[in-house]
């Protein structure tokens, strides 16, 4: 693998900024911008944004210079990288206005709404960023639109995807129930504009539902929350393998064996467990792409 990075050419916050790319690992791009202290809050995505006056640094690093439409044509062929469509639904005003969306009276609830997208856009994340929760959202759209719940229950169903992340501490079923304990911290002041008690607990079990992915078979709205946040696994051969990308770099110094055997331990647990998708239109539309993922990766892993 290399990286490269291109010319600072551009403008932000007063001075010029060049872009830090890998041709094939977003863990040994993080690994590399960590050991030359660049932080993890200037990656964006699929790439680190670093100001002028940490160029040549990162060129005796180990950084390789080439020019602007070099350095974005190896980020394409990388498979790392975002689209613009992608990255555009995954801004945070794009995801506010979403938010808004959700609200007979979007001002009492912003607030919520962008301390949820400062959670998701946390520097730690790499996987479990705004680009995760845009496209759960989007998947979440594409599968209701199939199924046949009330308004009120796609309403909780797409604030339980909110949530359902708002913690990442990497921390398994941990993470789940503090994001679910949010919800009622967060929703609990908007009681009696909209917001009852009753939807805060269902809001709360479903973020719980995405713990371990096993709704009942009659918890149809349980189901879809699951398929939304599981829909990246049935995504194209691209989209996944940039996936376990950003999962490796999210958990980038754990050393190589450890991560293998606890992925592939992952990886096979899911393969046995039934079925993935647990919604009709989820299992059409995914089921069969997932299953040939997951072992596609679990053959690399053990490679």
């Amino acid at each position: 693998m290399t990286l490269f990075i291109d010319p600072p050419a551009w403008p932000a916050h007063g001075t010029l900024f060049s872009h830090l790319v890998s041709d094939g690992s977003l863990q040994e791009l993080r690994l590399f911008a960590r050991a030359a202290q660049v932080r993890d809050r200037a990656l964006d995505l699929d790439h680190y944004d670093v100001p002028a006056e940490r160029y040549d640094a990162l060129v005796a690093a180990g950084a390789v210079p080439v020019d602007g439409g070099d350095l974005a044509r190896r980020l394409a062929s990388s498979g790392l990288r975002v689209s613009g469509a992608e990255r555009n639904r995954a801004k945070r005003a794009a995801l506010l206005t979403r938010w808004d969306g959700l609200w007979a009276d979007p001002g009492l609830a912003r607030a919520a709404g962008e301390g949820l997208v400062d959670r998701w856009r946390e520097p730690h994340r790499v996987y479990h960023t705004t680009l995760h929760l845009a496209a759960a959202l989007d998947a979440l759209d594409a599968v209701a639109a199939e199924s046949r719940v009330s308004e009120r229950a796609l309403w909780r169903a797409r604030l339980a995807l909110w949530f359902h992340d708002a913690v990442h501490d990497g921390v398994a079923q941990q993470d789940e129930q503090r994001s679910a304990d949010l919800v009622a911290e967060l929703l609990g002041p908007l009681a009696g504009t909209g917001v009852s008690g009753g939807d805060i607990d269902e809001i709360a079990r479903l973020v719980m539902v995405t713990a371990d992915h096993d709704p009942a078979s009659d918890d149809v709205v349980g189901g879809l929350v699951s398929d939304a946040d599981l829909a990246v696994l049935g995504g194209s051969a691209g989209v996944y393998t940039r996936y376990t990308h950003q999962v490796r770099a999210e958990y980038c110094e754990v050393p190589d064996p450890l991560f293998r055997a606890g992925r592939s331990e992952v990886l096979r647990t899911l393969l046995a467990g039934g079925p993935l998708f647990r919604t009709a239109p989820g299992a059409a539309r995914w089921q069969d792409a997932a299953e040939a993922n997951l072992r596609d990766e679990l053959a690399l892993l053990a490679a």
